[in-house]
């Protein structure tokens, strides 16, 4: 993997950090000028496979991993002050900084000193378990802030621009650290047939299955039944052929998992009544750019009004769940799971959408790039339309408002 090429830019909006924040160390200032440089599957892939080179992957971590921590951290203290202020933004801000110190240390050493590439192994892996819990963390900082006063519709819409920003530095700079641990560790853990995390050949169908019978499982747990899996393939570009992509199968299988338990629960729910239950049918098609998998359920749909609040942090059916100390956080009730495995779908210039026929059923459709020199790092980089973006206050709107009422026009003055 030829490191790609880090460009100097200027920062907006550095002197927006709350006071009541403890100042940013000046490392992070100097990396926050930089933007971060995203990586194509293809490169990763090539990289592990054919040119597995420890020396060029820690020069190239050591200056990266620092760059997206740095510009999150930026993200992170021009957030309202009440909501920096609470214990668990702070205590995730510090984790961040801690890690991007632990990391900057790895530019005074030299990429030939064998020990200074196992040390940087193990302190990639230190910094993983670090940031083990930044989701819930930081979804509890959100509850505390809610809790602590009203929140306005611009801060919200805000907050969901931050937290999409976040949780994709967050997935990416998890999948530098995986690659790098997963190949050139000691103790290898991972799959034999892998280049790190990503599978040269991830079997879709496969991943499809597995992750059908672990929501299926949870299902049958919870309410004694599950609805059965009708599964179709389509191999356009080879047809009659398995479905093979280069992809990373725990994203994948993050995805389908989430969607797998939404479309059950719907399914069991709307249709308690019945006798039996309608299958969830899923299909499977390769094309020349896309490979797409479509989910369909019979559970009654959402109201169209509904489907956008499906992708918010800040909304969920769940009750609100209690944190504790152990490294089992709990992530139901958070509402985390659709927007954080959309978030997974657009890592690599996919997406994930869904399209409810209220009364009857709802498709998720989720879009991943079939070749994977496209499947490029959707990566956030903060500069000034980033920065402007959380000044923005709210606007009128230019389409009229429906009102309940009929306006009574006998009243009303002609306009001439």
């Amino acid at each position: 993997m030829r490191a790609a090429r880090i460009v100097l830019r200027g920062a907006s909006g550095s002197s927006a950090a709350a006071a009541s924040v403890a100042p940013v160390p000046r490392t992070v200032e100097r990396f926050s000028r930089y933007s971060p440089s995203p990586l194509s599957m293809k490169q990763l892939l090539d990289f592990g496979s054919d040119n597995a080179c420890e020396r060029t992957s820690f020069a190239f971590l050591r200056q990266e991993l620092p760059v997206r921590l740095a510009n999150i951290l930026k993200e992170i203290d021009i957030l309202p002050d009440r909501l920096v202020k609470t214990s668990s933004v702070q205590l995730v801000r510090s984790w961040y900084i801690q890690s991007l110190m632990d990391l900057v240390e790895f530019h005074e050493k030299s990429p030939e000193d064998h020990k200074a590439l196992s040390d940087f192994v193990d302190a990639l892996i230190k910094v993983r378990n670090r940031h083990h819990d930044v989701v819930p963390t930081m979804a509890q900082g959100i509850i505390e802030y809610k809790d602590s006063g009203a929140v306005d519709p611009v801060t919200n819409q805000n907050l969901q621009y931050f937290l999409d920003r976040f949780y994709m530095n967050r997935i990416s700079t998890r999948m530098l650290m995986n690659q790098h641990i997963l190949i050139f560790s000691d103790s290898k853990t991972g799959n034999p047939t892998h280049i790190g995390s990503i599978d040269p050949q991830c079997d879709v169908v496969a991943v499809v299955q597995d992750a059908y019978e672990s929501a299926r499982m949870l299902c049958d747990q919870y309410y004694l039944v599950s609805p059965e899996l009708k599964l179709t393939q389509v191999n356009g570009k080879v047809p009659d052929q398995p479905i093979h992509i280069v992809y990373v199968p725990s994203h994948l299988h993050h995805m389908l998992f989430e969607l797998f338990k939404n479309a059950m629960r719907a399914t069991v729910e709307h249709q308690e009544s019945q006798p039996s239950l309608t299958p969830i049918e899923v299909t499977v098609v390769l094309g020349n750019e896309d490979l797409t998998i479509k989910i369909s359920d019979r559970g009654g749909g959402v109201p169209l009004r509904i489907i956008d609040r499906l992708f918010s942090y800040t909304y969920t059916t769940a009750p609100t769940p209690v944190m504790d100390n152990s490294r089992n956080a709990p992530l139901a009730g958070f509402g985390y799971g659709l927007p954080i495995s959309r978030l997974y779908a657009k890592y690599f210039q996919g997406d994930l959408n869904l399209y409810s026929l209220s009364g009857y059923g709802t498709d998720a459709i989720i879009y991943l790039k079939a070749l994977s020199s496209e499947s490029i790092e959707k990566l956030p980089v903060f500069n000034k339309s980033a920065f402007k973006h959380y000044q923005a206050g709210p606007e009128a709107g230019d389409w009229c408002t429906p009102s309940k009422e009929p306006r009574n026009l006998a009243k009303e003055k002609v306009a001439m």
